[in-house]
């Protein structure tokens, strides 16, 4: 059977490096992208109809947590602090391995379903085998890590680690799933934020993160500002100035949030080239605050986009993530040119695959790449009568304009029904599985 694809007759929203929006198809050929544009009468392989749609690079949500997508609801109205103390972390440190990869299909099952096919998850402490099997199964591209928490005060029992096994296993992790699945799955090690970790934790994981090519380094940074104000009283400094200082830094570290950041922080971060993800709105819902993406943008951070968590956002939709990003920066600003819809659509596209560090394979539509595309339907009334299709995009569609979705050349989506996963399976499992937790848990 041939792998051959051939998506036909769709407006090719490219997101290379000229920007290019294109009338043709798209062609793959061994999970790669074989020709951007033009016409094929007789091409060969699977054929998926674009016909009035738009066809660009899958999404990349650049921060997530897979662990709590059970969570949904359980966790609402809360500031960060308590929201982590009272609720997110008794929860997770009831999860077993089955509640776990029902969390995880769930969350992917959703992503999948709106057009994201590339993810930067951060896990739990423990059954982090069970989010890298779900990932495998359900086609999603990515790169995972367990939690890393040796330090701080709150932890149930379930998730205090000592310093030495936080870091065997999280190696141990690493070596089985670094570049598994054919290059789609990779490791990020997870310090979850500078009050869970130690200094030996923090500084150990950055060196280790330093010796593969690819692995990431994945925490939380300037989120709150009574985590902020929390970190000045137990360190003496900001948070971003004690990882750098301990070496968590440069372009194999994705720091999301960022909304406390000042001007000189965003100089010194983008000096580093360490990565920022953006949140908008788990950053609203938190009472975080609005990052200044323009600021960060300007100071040349390059930033990603997440949905985070399904506790602290409620969806995990790349469309409310970039239509949020674009009219929030406007807002931070008094500037209704910050943020342009082209400019927010690079950053769940080819700046979110630079902060992965995955721009040579993704993020674009440019023949070599890997085949990571979605056809996104154009004629819905809320869309209608047209006009820019980056403003359509951006301000006016919706998860359920997803039509196909296409990861290595895989259909993983297919006239909006899922291929990998069983849908009413994965709700079944998550329905039965929260009760569980939450019983577990005592809540």
């Amino acid at each position: 059977m041939s792998d051959d694809l051939h998506i036909a007759g769709g407006t090719l929203v490219t997101m290379d490096p000229e920007r290019r929006v294109l009338g043709g198809d798209l062609r793959v050929r061994g999970g790669a992208l074989s020709a951007v544009g033009g016409r094929s009468r007789r091409a060969a392989g699977k054929k998926l109809d674009a016909r009035g749609c738009a066809v660009l690079p899958g999404l990349v949500q650049a921060h997530v947590h897979l662990c709590q997508a059970l969570f949904r609801g359980l966790a609402d109205d809360l500031p960060l602090l308590p929201w982590l103390k009272e609720r997110i972390w008794p929860l997770e440190a009831a999860h077993d391995a089955r509640s776990l990869r029902a969390s995880a299909r769930l969350g992917l099952a959703e992503m999948l379903l709106s057009g994201t096919t590339t993810i930067l998850d951060m896990g739990t402490v423990g059954h982090q085998d069970a989010v890298f099997e779900a990932m495998a199964e359900s086609g999603m591209r990515g790169l995972s890590g367990k939690a890393m928490m040796d330090a701080g005060e709150g932890l149930p029992k379930g998730l205090r680690e000592t310093t030495r096994g936080s870091l065997k296993e999280s190696h141990a992790l690493r070596e089985r799933w670094h570049g598994a699945a054919a290059g789609r799955l990779g490791y990020a090690y997870a310090p979850r934020f500078i009050l869970s970790c130690s200094e030996r934790l923090l500084r150990e994981t950055a060196e280790a993160a330093a010796e593969v090519p690819g692995v990431l380094v994945h925490s939380h940074v300037a989120e709150h500002a009574a985590e902020r104000k929390a970190v000045r009283e137990a360190l003496g400094e900001d948070d971003v100035a004690a990882l750098r200082r301990w070496g968590v830094k440069g372009p194999n570290t994705v720091l999301a949030h960022g909304v406390q950041l000042r001007k000189a922080e965003m100089r010194r971060v983008a000096k580093d080239g360490t990565r920022i993800t953006h949140c908008p709105s788990a950053n609203l819902k938190l009472a975080s605050g609005i990052a200044d993406v323009r600021a960060l943008r300007e100071a040349g951070v390059v930033v990603g986009l997440g949905a985070d968590g399904a506790p602290c956002n409620n969806r995990m939709d790349p469309w409310t993530e970039l239509r949020s990003a674009a009219l929030l920066a406007k807002a931070k600003t008094s500037d209704a040119s910050s943020l342009p819809a082209a400019e927010a659509l690079e950053l769940a596209t080819i700046e979110g695959a630079r902060a992965l560090g995955l721009d040579d394979r993704i993020g674009s539509l440019e023949v070599g790449k890997r085949a990571d595309a979605i056809v996104v339907r154009l004629d819905g009334l809320h869309q209608a009568p047209g006009g820019d299709v980056a403003s359509q995009l951006v301000y006016a569609t919706r998860a359920v304009d997803v039509r196909h979705v296409i990861i290595d050349g895989q259909v993983v989506v297919e006239d909006g029904e899922l291929r990998t996963l069983d849908r009413e399976k994965v709700l079944r499992a998550a329905r039965r599985e929260m009760k569980r937790v939450v019983e577990r848990a005592g809540l």
